[in-house]
Parts: structure tokens; sequence; C-alpha cells
């Protein structure tokens, strides 16, 4: 066992998988971001520690957002949007959320692995993700991974919530700098 060529094969892999982005999918999430009031983000197991982290920089860009779930979320309003990280969009408290969002009149946006799953069909914006899952309806993409469950599609959001960071930075004039006076400092 080498860690070292098994991390330079999870690297080529991830590298390998930019072919399947879809740039309109995501410049329309960065569209509902930019547009959104406030957002309100929200995932489950390593999916939504990716989407943690995500919620982390767009609050140092400055918008208005929460993780659900925390005690300082504010109430919903029309115009606001969910932001859900679900790798086979089927995760029950996810899909219940997405029916709540909706009825309050909330934009629903989803990063997934899967665009035919049930949080997708109600979403108004669907970025897919490639990855592996024994839970996708859609049967894949035929990506193949040597890592275990859904871990290349958790990395792959980490890495493109940081693409698109860089291009809201650019969008909205913003500097590592500027982002920095937001960083905590109670720590």
């Amino acid at each position: 066992m080498s860690v070292k060529k098994n991390t330079s094969e999870i690297l080529e892999e991830l590298t390998n998988s930019l072919q399947y982005l879809n740039e309109g999918q995501l410049e329309s999430l960065t569209e509902v971001i930019l547009q959104a009031k406030h957002i309100f983000t929200a995932g489950a197991g390593r999916s939504g520690l990716a989407m943690k982290a995500f919620t982390n920089r767009l609050m140092h860009l400055g918008l208005s957002v929460s993780n659900v779930g925390e005690i300082s979320s504010p109430h919903t309003q029309p115009g606001d949007l969910l932001l859900i990280g679900s790798g086979s969009g089927e995760t029950e408290s996810l899909i219940a959320l997405s029916k709540k969002a909706k009825k309050n009149g909330m934009m629903v946006a989803l990063i997934t692995m899967d665009a035919a799953s049930t949080i997708a069909q109600m979403s108004d914006t669907v970025v897919v993700l490639p990855g592996v899952s024994p839970k996708r309806k859609d049967g894949g993409n035929g990506f193949i991974s040597i890592q275990p469950m859904g871990s290349a599609f958790e990395q792959l959001c980490f890495l493109t919530y940081d693409g698109i960071v860089l291009g809201l930075m650019e969008r909205m004039n913003e500097t590592s700098d500027s982002m920095f006076a937001r960083h905590a400092d109670l720590e």
C-alpha cells in the first residue's frame, strides 16, 4: 500500500472528472446565489460538511447565508434560496426541506450526482457532478471511481464550490484581503 500512489490516483480521477461538469449549470447556480435575498444551505453526511465549508466562504464574500439547523438562522422569505448538496438527491430530511422551501416561495438549487432524483425534480437549478452511489436512480453517467461510496462526489463538491467562490470573487470585486476582514476573530 502506498498512500502517495493512492493520493496521486485520486487526484488523477478528480482531474478527469472535469469533463463531466456543465458550465451552463454552474453559471445558473452562480446567478441564483447572487440573486438570493438570503441563502440557506443544507446537506447530510460528508456532502453536508462540504456544504458547510461553502457556507463559510459565502459568508466571507459578504453574502447573507446560514446553514439550516443553526440557531441563528432567520425565518425564510420568498426570494430566498435553499442550496442543497446531496449526492443521491434522496435524503429524506433534505426532501422535506425542499418541499417546505417550495411551499414558502423559495428557490431550490441542488448539487447532486443524480439529475433524476426526487430533490432534483423539485429544484429550480441543478448542478450534476460525477460520482458513484448505490442510491442513484439514474443508473450513473459512466463515471467509475477507485474510491469508496461517494468520496469522489464529495471531494469534487469541495473543489467545485471553491471554483464558484473564485468566480463570485471576480463578479463581486472581492479579494482574499476583503474576505479575510469577515473571517471569524473569536475562535
